[in-house]
């Protein structure tokens, strides 16, 4: 319960005054001296009788003040309001995303679960997913439905698409999707470990595009500093064959993609700075939510009021019957 004029309530505390100089002029009045008392007989039995009017008169006037300060009953309902943000994943599934260096998993399948668990950490945003290779394909477009979003991740495999790593088709086909989404915050994570060898668009140039349509981009660029496991052929019994190869991955481009842009560029090494990075831009993007409360109150008010009637009511008949005022 609330009330709508709480500091009406004060006026509660008026009532004990009013009966502490009420018992203070009955005590100077019982100090007058008598000639006879035997009119007063019998008066104590029936003390009881003379208070009711006035102890019916504060419980109306108490009943009443409540009653003026609007008792409430309600319960609240909130809703949660968020324009959230557009978000397109687009992930790196050439052939070298094969590579080891990320044991006991390979990258892509380190990349493939740290993109799930990036997907589990959003709540109200719009989340797309672009494969790209030697060309850019979009697997899922936005959406807020995360479990097709997953699925589609968990299906993402090297051979899906023509090799090679064409990283400003990539970015040209995902700020082609997010060009048409809703909302003002739109964001491009691109995880690729090699150079842009493939595609008729240049990086830089998607980039500036991107930029002047307000998408930041965030580039991740996998694979340890040196050399790695990278796959080769498959040998005769179908299994890939692998051989130490140097890890080649545009760092100037890629920071420089992400500066133009208001993004950042980050380096995974292995598994735990993969999912480091992720996190950093989960807490970096993150949704402004805004609550609105909804409150609905029946006002409660009639109850003290009749009661405050039937106590003046009853103070009128004794007043009038049992105990009469003698002057």
């Amino acid at each position: 319960m609330s009330f709508a004029r709480p500091l009406l309530l004060l006026a509660l505390g008026l009532l004990p005054l009013w009966w502490w100089l009420r018992a203070k002029r009955l005590a100077r009045l019982s100090g007058t001296r008598m000639s006879d008392v035997r009119p007063a007989a019998g008066a104590t039995e029936r003390l009881w009788v003379a208070r009711l009017p006035v102890t019916l008169r504060s419980a109306c006037l108490g009943a009443w003040i409540i009653a003026a300060a609007g008792p409430r009953i309600g319960a609240a309902r909130s809703e949660t309001r968020s324009e959230g943000i557009s978000i397109v994943l687009a992930v790196d599934i050439s052939g070298s995303m094969q590579a080891e260096d990320f044991a006991p998993a390979n990258r892509i399948d380190v990349a493939k679960q740290t993109a799930i668990e990036f997907v589990r950490a959003r709540t109200s945003d719009r989340i797309g997913l672009v494969a790209f290779a030697g060309q850019a394909l979009t697997q899922v477009p936005i959406t807020t439905d995360y479990a097709v979003l997953e699925q589609a991740l968990r299906e993402l495999h090297p051979g899906m698409l023509e090799d090679g790593t064409a990283i400003g088709t990539a970015i040209g086909t995902a700020a082609n999707r997010l060009r048409r989404a809703p909302g003002k915050s739109k964001v491009l994570v691109l995880l690729t470990d090699g150079v842009n060898n493939k595609g008729t668009v240049d990086p830089r140039t998607a980039g500036q595009a991107a930029a002047a349509l307000g998408i930041k981009i965030y580039t991740i660029g996998v694979g340890t500093r040196g050399q790695a496991p990278m796959p080769t052929e498959y040998g005769a019994d179908g299994q890939l064959r692998y051989e130490m190869r140097p890890v080649e991955i545009d760092e100037p481009l890629m920071t420089e993609i992400a500066s133009t842009t208001g993004g950042r560029y980050y380096r995974a090494t292995d598994t735990e700075s993969l999912r480091h990075i992720f996190e950093e831009i989960n807490r970096l993007e993150k949704t402004t939510v805004e609550q609105v409360v909804y409150r609905r109150f029946d006002e409660a008010y009639r109850v003290p009021l009749a009661l405050g009637l039937v106590a003046l009511a009853l103070e009128i008949v004794l007043a009038g019957t049992f105990a009469v005022r003698v002057p």
